[in-house]
């Protein structure tokens, strides 16, 4: 059986209200705020999970060197799971078997899906203004594959769960807008904002091989609250 390592209690709530779930000697995982960057970018060096984490590390002496490892990354509006690496040698690892660690999500669309079930695929490319969008030209993108799961449906909403099958950048975004579902509070893919401005899509678990122990861990999170307040419930 498979453990499950659960987000609450959090180990320690850190700075930006990042919480802890779990920690040894290789990895890191966390529960990251929406509106927190994983890494920087050449606007934001500080305000990071990646230099937050970097300073928990280290215990607050710049001169240490003890040293974190991103693996993957999360967009700046989403929530959830964020799995940080404290070797170069287990970074390395679990991106080289990347493609066996499973990634579930939530997400908030707008309106009500005709298919309880589902398999969205096509290939993404990006534009020079650094939007990703879908083509059936196979030289232009890289074969992207989303399924997703109803677990609940509103007049106006519905709550999927969502099984990465590949992991492109903004992958669930574009494809969820280009079967007429985007995310709520998606200002980049969807129509327009309708009043939302945070983006409902949360990483709910993660599923990966330890880099050195090889045991199968699975660690989960709730969704933020404000998804049950866009349910109703």
């Amino acid at each position: 059986m498979v453990p499950v390592i659960s987000a609450r209690p959090a180990i320690r709530n850190l700075q930006r209200g990042i919480a802890l779930l779990y920690e040894d000697r290789d990895i890191l995982v966390v529960n990251k705020p929406a509106g927190l960057l994983t890494m920087a970018s050449d606007s934001e060096k500080t305000r990071t999970a990646y230099f937050i984490l970097t300073d928990y590390a280290r215990k607050g002496r710049s001169k240490s060197r003890n040293r974190i490892f991103i693996v993957h990354r999360l967009d700046r509006e989403t929530s959830g799971i964020l799995l940080f690496a404290k070797t170069i040698e287990a970074k390395l690892h679990l991106q080289q078997h990347w493609d066996s660690t499973e990634k579930k999500y939530l997400a908030v669309v707008h309106g009500r899906m005709e298919k309880e079930t589902g398999i969205i695929s096509s290939y993404l490319a990006e534009n020079k203004a650094h939007l990703v969008y879908s083509t059936s030209d196979r030289s232009k993108g890289r074969l992207a594959r989303t399924a997703y799961r109803v677990l609940e449906q509103t007049k106006d909403f519905a709550l999927l769960e969502v099984d990465l099958l590949t992991g492109r950048k903004h992958q669930i975004r574009v494809h969820l807008a280009d079967i007429g579902h985007p995310v709520v509070g998606d200002t980049k893919y969807g129509k327009e904002n309708r009043g939302h401005r945070n983006l409902a899509l949360h990483a709910r678990s993660l599923s990966v091989t330890h880099p050195f122990t090889s045991e199968r861990l699975t660690f989960e999170t709730a969704a933020p609250a404000y998804f049950r307040h866009l349910m109703g419930t």
